[in-house]
């Protein structure tokens, strides 16, 4: 027997030399398997939980997801009516600044800090986003998707309260070619919602989907106050706070802003309804600052039959 056995089989038009001695090539799962996500707490699935990767088919016009390549990633429009259509061009990134005041030390402040988050264009040439966001904010930028450039914004109104926050930006180049985001009416349980953002993960916009899941007076842990909120099944990380939360006709019913992490729960996120939303803008427009919720000065406390 010789050392080398030459099989020649045609594929196509090629000739095909395989050597015995040498070991298979390692398969993909295995090139794979490093890149499995642990982290969960930072939005990256559990070691546990091995999903399979799903990729576009070649010539397919919908990616992995069922959204329309145009719109969502690369590549070209979709003949599908029926996919859901979101302003996702109306989603921007912001990047900010932040030095905290040292109440040990008055006279001084803390050291710099930067964080990323998520805002979206809204009429009037403003940006949407939450309070937390731009909290303490030295620089405000926002940068567009599929552009380089990064535009200085300006705070027009912040509610702690209500986590809310509204900015603009000086420069009209920013607007141009960005249809604002409009909003819908108050979603029901079992409602499709569609998250949009820029969580840790990556760079490019990330399209999170879920269901509605309760709608109740929820702790807003950043004002400490209990206002009317939404729980979506949707992942939810940092860096999607200030991402808007799309409803099946394309209009935005929430503002995400917080989430739930405990050893204990899974797909627990918050965002922040139309009711809400509405009284933080209407109060801005009206009086050109935030002057909160009213209140009533009294406690209650629930009872039960015995």
């Amino acid at each position: 027997k010789t050392a080398y056995e030459i099989s020649l089989g045609l594929v196509g038009s090629e000739m095909c030399i395989r050597d015995r001695r040498r070991p298979p090539p390692p398969s993909r799962r295995s090139i794979a398997s490093p890149w499995r996500r642990r982290s969960c707490a930072r939005g990256l699935a559990p070691r546990s939980a091995r999903a399979r990767p799903s990729f576009a088919r070649v010539g397919d016009p919908r990616d992995s997801t069922g959204f329309r390549r145009g719109l969502a990633g690369g590549g070209g429009p979709s003949d599908d009516e029926r996919a859901p259509q979101y302003p996702i061009d109306a989603v921007v990134k912001v990047f900010c600044v932040h030095t905290e005041p040292n109440y040990s030390l008055p006279w001084q402040r803390k050291r710099q800090h930067s964080s990323t988050s998520t805002g979206f264009v809204i009429e009037g040439k403003r940006v949407l986003t939450n309070a937390h966001s731009v909290e303490h904010h030295t620089q405000v930028k926002l940068k567009k998707r599929g552009s380089d450039k990064k535009y200085v914004a300006k705070v027009l109104a912040i509610g702690v309260e209500c986590d809310l926050a509204l900015l603009t930006v000086d420069d009209d180049e920013f607007f141009d070619g960005v249809d604002p985001v409009r909003f819908g009416v108050l979603p029901r349980l079992q409602d499709s919602v569609t998250v949009v953002g820029y969580p840790v993960g990556g760079i490019a916009i990330s399209v999170t989907s879920g269901v509605v899941s309760r709608i109740e007076v929820t702790s807003y842990s950043h004002g400490a106050a209990e206002l009317l909120g939404v729980q979506i099944d949707a992942a939810i990380n940092s860096g999607n706070s200030g991402g808007p939360a799309f409803n099946r006709e394309g209009k935005c019913v929430g503002v995400a802003f917080q989430s739930l992490k405990d050893s204990d729960t899974e797909n627990i996120g918050y965002i922040i309804p139309t009711p809400v939303i509405d009284h933080f803008i209407s109060d801005y427009k009206r009086t050109g600052k935030y002057n909160g919720f009213p209140a009533l000065q009294c406690e209650f406390q629930r009872l039960e039959n015995p």
